[in-house]
């Protein structure tokens, strides 16, 4: 004996509800992405707790005595960017580890930046300049 439904059962899914809630998704992200502010500047000081993970390319010391060096090598800015030139050809992307004493001023800071910042204009690249940092004791 053969029991019939009188209503069969259809094997389909209703998509209009879907697209109505993935619109509504859609609006609220993009509303709530234009309330979100990046950090435009990121300062990495002398001493903190933050680490930052980079491929590291080369390394620019500055000491106590605002003597500047390539790697190990004593240079002046000309020199500098003469070197790190000759290190950075090739690459479009890398970093510049700046290691630098706690009583430097800034402005030896600033021009090594600007050296970097010279070398990507000259070359359309995008070296980075990281400044190192120690962990809090």
């Amino acid at each position: 004996m053969a029991i019939k439904l009188r209503n069969p059962r259809k094997a389909e899914f209703n998509m209009a509800s879907m697209s109505d809630l993935v619109f509504l998704l859609l609006i609220f992200f993009m509303l709530t992405s234009t309330l979100v502010a990046p950090n435009a500047i990121k300062l990495l000081l002398p001493s903190s707790d933050s680490r930052t993970m980079a491929s590291q390319t080369i390394t620019v010391y500055i000491n106590d005595e605002y003597n500047i060096f390539l790697e190990e090598t004593p240079v002046d800015l000309d020199a500098l960017q003469t070197g790190l030139i000759g290190v950075l050809e090739g690459q479009t992307q890398g970093s510049v580890v700046l290691r630098s004493d706690q009583s430097v001023p800034v402005q030896y800071i600033v021009s090594v930046i600007d050296v970097v910042n010279n070398i990507n204009s000259m070359n359309q690249t995008q070296h980075r300049v990281i400044l190192a940092t120690q962990p809090h004791r």
